[in-house]
């Protein structure tokens, strides 16, 4: 097994910005509690308040941006397909949140390249100062051959799991170039599937969360992978990933025959 070290921030690509390997999202439960033994204990920096921008992370951001703002890495994203939209989803997000910036201002769901007056809004924000760098996420994982090959944005999330391998053909191949952006993939449990008894074929052990984490950061290419956990119990069984390292052959294996099995690939 390789030796790696998870609990070491790496550069999110191109943007140079030190983030841990995994990343935490608002909107399945966790509090402000979570987020702070998330950072004390573990070293979690990269805080994700995304498609629900629930209260209790966003405190949690706040307390933890009072003494730590300087580490923290702050996703904030907007589904808005209006230019005035976009600008407002921003500043009420960084209201909320008692932030004059965002690090990262993610233009969610993109499955084609935004409008020009899309990309013209969000890097206008840019240019002001309320957001340090642009990413993308989207579900057609061959849009993001152009994102990366035209440099368009600083950081790409896209999905990537045992149950979800298509980046492994459409996307990863292309993100060995210079000046690459920021590699970011979410779903690793198929929202919760993947840990779900009741899907996982006879005989075979049925994962835990962190063997998602683990299978995903198991590839080279990928800086850091997202967990959406619901309460403390959730996120330190989740982030005891970084501690396990890269999964053996076996454990791979094992992995993508519990994929295969709930995407029902024969």
């Amino acid at each position: 097994m390789q030796n790696v070290d998870w609990r070491t921030r790496v550069a999110l690509g191109k943007t140079g910005l030190q983030v841990s390997r995994i990343g935490l999202a608002s909107s399945y439960g966790l509090g402000a509690d979570g987020l702070q033994e998330a950072y004390e204990e573990y070293g979690i920096n990269y805080f994700y308040w995304g498609t629900l921008r629930k209260e209790s992370f966003g405190e949690g951001i706040r307390r933890l941006a009072q003494r730590k703002r300087e580490e923290l890495v702050v996703v904030i994203q907007s589904y808005a397909r209006l230019a005035g939209m976009l600008t407002s989803s921003l500043e009420r997000a960084l209201g909320r949140l008692q932030l004059d910036h965002a690090d990262i201002f993610l233009l969610g769901f993109h499955s084609r390249p935004p409008s020009r007056r899309i990309m013209d809004a969000a890097l206008r924000l840019r240019d002001q100062g309320k957001a340090r760098f642009i990413g993308v996420s989207c579900h057609r994982q061959s849009t993001f051959r152009q994102y990366v090959n035209h440099g368009i944005f600083d950081m790409v999330m896209f999905r990537y799991g045992a149950a979800h391998r298509g980046a492994e053909t459409e996307i990863l191949p292309h993100i060995n170039v210079p000046n690459r952006p920021g590699t970011v993939a979410y779903t690793a449990t198929r929202w919760g599937q993947m840990l779900d008894p009741k899907k996982i074929p006879p005989g075979e052990a049925v994962p835990l969360a962190r063997d998602c984490y683990r299978f995903v950061l198991s590839q080279p290419q990928i800086d850091l992978c997202m967990s959406g956990p619901a309460n403390v119990e959730q996120m330190k069984e989740g982030l005891s990933a970084l501690d396990r390292g890269p999964l053996s052959e076996d454990e791979m294996a094992w992995m993508r025959r519990i994929g295969d099995a709930i995407n029902r690939r024969p």
